[in-house]
């Protein structure tokens, strides 16, 4: 009987261990990758990620064959409620995260008036931006993914949308100076371009349901790091991380760069906003302190700041470099990171245990069957600046 009361009370006890407040996995630097596969990952995918010494991971699931138009949400044209079978197969695979001991960002590459272009004909989709009937279908869709999530034990963020870029359509060139950025941002304040006042509003909605689990806030302009600028304050949630990602100079990390007659190197001039600049490791620097100056002038912890996405084409000479720069200026600054990206299977560019040379072609055939990825991965010299960091955070099992 005495065995039977404390099974009892064991099982009682379970549920408040599960809806544990994960803000706390954020006080100190987390290192992880991210996930942006055609197929749902399997066990082995999470467990060769941890394997490395991987924390966490940001995982978007807009590759994976959608029961409807659109995964999880049924269509970006009108969000209508959850589609059950895209949350269980979600609701799986963070089982298999959570059982590989990685804690999970999810991070929604499509919204309700947003389709991630590469599933709209390569179509940048701004209608979230211009009507604000697609905010509150972003908030009910959000309402509803934190009432089911918010208990799962592997969620440590809802990363709201994936690079958004309000301005894209709005009037603000790219790399805007300060200065340009504030007075547009003036002009657009109480809009449907105003991304702050975007994501108070879905978070508002997310508390309604999940008073604790973190949020992620990517920065405007696809995430750059320099377009946390024009914002004049923080978010009023306590529980919030700023997210940037850092592909500059991107003239030259990106893929059309490997198809130049002669391509951007770096260091060296590359093209940047409306003219060409030096890129080096000091001018990286000089890049990566502009989310952090913003963050510290605004009271916001360095502990709440992520790069959430940076790479580089790994079969240019020059990825280890930059990758090396890069992650040295988030080390210094003790930021959480996550490299992109882990094993993609539908995009080998950035794929670092690849190596610098071209993807078996069993890659390709298996996209053409829709099948799981055969090629092996190993630890290579491209994939070392990032190795050697995730082994030295490794947690003793």
């Amino acid at each position: 009987m005495r065995s039977l009361i404390f099974a009892l009370a064991l099982a009682a006890a379970i549920p408040h261990a599960q809806a544990a407040d994960l803000i706390g996995f954020w006080d100190k630097p987390q290192h992880g990758g991210n996930s942006f596969n055609r197929l749902p990952p399997d066990q082995a995918y999470f467990d060769a990620l941890r394997g490395y010494g991987a924390t966490w991971v940001r995982l978007s699931y807009d590759k994976w064959k959608p029961e409807k138009r659109d995964f999880l949400i049924g269509t970006a044209d009108r969000y209508d409620g959850l589609v059950a079978s895209d949350v269980k197969t979600l609701k799986d695979v963070l089982d298999r995260a959570d059982k590989a001991g990685l804690k999970v960002v999810i991070a929604p590459l499509s919204l309700p008036g947003m389709r991630w272009a590469q599933n709209n004909d390569k179509k940048f989709d701004g209608r979230l931006w211009a009507d604000k009937e697609y905010w509150t279908q972003a908030a009910d869709f959000w309402r509803d993914l934190a009432k089911e999530l918010k208990d799962h034990p592997a969620v440590a963020a809802y990363n709201i949308v994936n690079e958004p870029a309000p301005e894209k359509e709005g009037g603000l060139a790219e790399h805007a100076n300060v200065a340009e950025m504030r007075a547009w941002y003036t002009r657009n304040a109480g809009s449907s371009r105003d991304l702050k006042a975007f994501y108070e509003t879905v978070i508002a909605a997310i508390r309604e349901v999940d008073p604790t689990t973190p949020v992620m806030a990517d920065a405007g302009w696809y995430g750059a790091a320099d377009a946390f600028s024009y914002w004049p304050a923080g978010l009023a949630d306590q529980r919030v991380l700023y997210s940037f990602h850092m592909y500059e100079p991107y003239a030259a990390t990106s893929a059309p760069n490997m198809k130049r007659d002669k391509p951007y190197a770096y260091p060296g001039k590359v093209p940047y906003g409306e003219g060409e600049e030096k890129w080096d490791a000091e001018r990286v620097r000089a890049y990566l302190d502009q989310p952090i100056d913003w963050a510290d002038s605004r009271g916001i912890a360095r502990n709440r700041v992520v790069a959430g996405e940076f790479g580089c084409m790994r079969r240019l000479p020059l990825c280890k470099q930059y990758l090396e720069d890069v992650l040295t200026n988030l080390d210094e600054d003790k930021l959480h990171w996550a490299f992109y990206s882990f094993r993609e299977d539908a995009w080998d560019g950035m794929d670092y245990e690849l190596g610098a040379g071209k993807v078996n072609w069993k890659y390709w055939e298996a996209q053409e069957k829709n099948e799981p990825d055969p090629v092996k991965r190993k630890s290579t010299s491209e994939f070392e600046p990032i190795s050697k960091r995730l082994a030295a955070g490794k947690q003793p099992s």
